[in-house]
């Protein structure tokens, strides 16, 4: 879609499910029992088999579900996958996959562009989830940017400066953010290309990608 932004621009904006999934698996868990960070929950994700069972993260079945994991069992067994076994391997499936949807999503908006993105940023919360934007980099092999953490209220911040004439322009907004918070680079690790390749030859079938 075409979301309207400050100063008359326009953003082409496409949503995607996102950390909904390990939030709703976390709070599944919690009430069975196994109460965990999402610090916790990311440490067993990088420690579980890497390229299990995989999920279309916007699969209607994931928007209000009673139970996630229970949810994500569903698909794989829907899908002829055997569901992912334990908390790390469970939250690695959600983060897997929704690495390879940014991948189909980024191919989408580099052909309305007609040229590719060199580089992808992330802002906001999820930036603090260090593995999903590895991940990221890994599965798009194009370098990723992560941060500002606090995004929408720094956008907050500077437009009401905008609006008292402390800030000139957009452009000189965007250049304070840029040199006032600190920024990490994820570059792609090129020695499991292959293995994601397979991965997303997969991912695009389960969620009926094989044809577009």
């Amino acid at each position: 879609t075409n979301e309207g932004g400050v100063c008359g621009t326009t953003r082409l904006l496409k949503n995607i499910m996102g950390l909904w999934l390990v939030q709703e698996c976390r709070r599944a868990y919690a009430r069975r029992g196994q109460d965990h960070s999402y610090a916790e929950l990311t440490q067993m994700a990088e420690h579980a088999p890497p390229f299990g069972s995989l999920i279309d993260p916007d699969d209607p079945s994931f928007l209000a579900p009673a139970d996630m994991v229970e949810a994500i069992a569903n698909f794989c067994r829907r899908t002829g996958q055997n569901p992912p076994e334990g908390i790390g391997a469970t939250v690695r499936c959600c983060l897997e996959s929704l690495a390879l949807k940014y991948r189909r999503t980024l191919e989408l908006l580099d052909g309305f562009r007609g040229r590719p993105h060199a580089v992808i940023h992330v802002v906001g919360g999820g930036t603090q989830n260090r593995l999903l934007c590895q991940l990221t980099a890994d599965a798009l092999q194009r370098p990723v940017i992560a941060g500002p953490v606090e995004a929408t209220a720094i956008g907050n911040v500077l437009m009401q400066a905008m609006g008292r004439g402390e800030i000139g322009s957009l452009e000189e907004a965007r250049a304070i953010v840029r040199t006032s918070f600190p920024l990490e680079t994820y570059s792609p690790a090129t020695t499991t290309k292959d293995r994601w390749e397979e991965a997303y030859s997969r991912f695009r079938k389960l969620c009926g990608m094989e044809d577009s």
